[in-house]
């Protein structure tokens, strides 16, 4: 359980090892529930379509205490390939992303800085991690880069 005392639904490790395993899911996008108890996965898709997946991460929503709807912070894993520098062929890393926005209400924010601790450390296998704040955290050339260097 994160320091938030939001805990890690089951669902979570069985979708992240079908993707770390099966190789069959490409990412997956994870969510503090709406009752700020349990994350849990929002999506998941079978295609490497990066530009939707960034599209997803853009658009999240979250309630606030009041119950208020705004920008939303977002965990996700995406199964990235790339190809390695030197011609050495492609290269696949599993690529963890805490995506918080700035502009985000406080509370989302601060729920999902404090949690994703917990998810990370249910998930055996990551291999990069990305703290994104920004839209351009998460375009795919900065992902690329950070990808590719083992950050």
């Amino acid at each position: 359980m994160a320091q938030s005392g939001v805990s890690v639904a089951p669902e979570c490790i069985q979708a992240f090892n079908e993707l770390k395993l099966g190789k069959s899911i490409k990412w997956i996008i994870y969510k503090i529930s709406d009752d700020y108890k349990e994350i849990v996965v929002e999506e998941t898709s079978t295609v490497a379509d990066y530009s939707k997946f960034r599209e997803k991460l853009l658009s999240a929503k979250s309630k606030n205490k009041r119950g208020e709807e705004g920008m939303g912070g977002r965990y996700a894993v995406y199964d990235y390939e790339y190809d390695a520098p030197g011609g050495e062929g492609k290269r696949s890393k599993i690529t963890f992303i805490s995506w918080v926005p700035d502009d985000a209400p406080q509370y989302p924010r601060m729920m999902y800085s404090t949690s994703k601790d917990a998810l990370k450390r249910a998930l055996n296998g990551l291999a990069a991690d990305i703290q994104a704040n920004d839209p351009d955290d998460i375009e795919q050339d900065s992902v690329m880069q950070r990808v590719s260097k083992g950050r």
